[in-house]
């Protein structure tokens, strides 16, 4: 993260839309990239172009927030907007940063703005303090009240089922509250890949891929239309 924070928009109401980026462009600090009305677009976009912060209303038609959460592959901050509140605990599901209720206030704005520029400052501090440290070669999961260490090299894959998500390694099965999106975010890359909204695969487990499913240890798991093109991007 830079002294700027590059932002994006995504919302379906041009007054909430026009509304957010000027509060963007009149705050030091922030640098508005884009802002889209529809949020297939927007994670079009995101695949190719550097986003820090996001702001990202929960209610819209082709896509909500809730689906695009889901979708973001890359390690960006979230601000929700939205008009109704009983979003909120949905949202916190996913790590967001915080939660703003329409009409949205520049004394709210910068409240949110002030966290991002804080954890933005944080990363930067642990990225450069680590930066010459060694990969680690295991993840922490969550289980009841402890904390259990798994090496990535027993991991064959990670499933989602409702509000857990079911960790199948070589030996065992585990079972955590944590979100897809965070464990998503604590595995190495390319040996981890995510295929599909409830599936994240280790390639070193993958038995075979015939007819848009992966095969590991006998278990087949489907690759989304969503996932597709980065997956056998990378294995061809």
């Amino acid at each position: 993260m830079a002294n700027v924070l590059n932002c994006m928009v995504v919302d379906d109401e041009p007054l909430a839309l026009s509304l957010l980026s000027d509060y963007i462009e009149k705050t030091p600090g922030l640098n508005l990239i884009s802002a889209v009305s529809n949020p297939l677009a927007a994670i079009s976009y995101l695949k190719s172009e550097a986003i820090d912060l996001i702001f990202l209303d929960m209610q819209m038609p082709e896509l909500s927030g809730l689906e695009f959460l889901e979708l973001l592959q890359k390690k960006c901050m979230v601000i929700v907007t939205t008009a109704y509140s009983e979003f909120a605990i949905d949202g916190y599901r996913f790590e967001i940063l915080d939660y703003l209720l329409k009409p949205i206030t520049m004394a709210n704005f910068q409240i949110a703005v002030e966290k991002a520029w804080l954890l933005a400052a944080k990363n930067k501090f642990f990225n450069e303090t680590n930066s010459s440290q060694p990969q680690q070669s295991y993840i922490f999961i969550k289980t009841e009240n402890r904390f259990v260490k798994i090496n990535h090299a027993d991991i064959c894959y990670f499933e989602g089922a409702r509000d857990y998500v079911v960790i199948r390694t070589i030996n065992e099965t585990i079972l955590t509250l944590q979100s897809m999106k965070s464990i998503q975010e604590s595995l190495p890359e390319p040996t981890f890949m995510r295929v599909h909204k409830s599936f994240i695969v280790s390639l070193d487990k993958i038995d075979f891929i015939e007819r848009g499913r992966i095969s590991i240890r006998d278990k087949l798991i489907p690759i989304s239309d969503s996932y597709k093109e980065i997956f056998f991007k990378y294995i061809k």
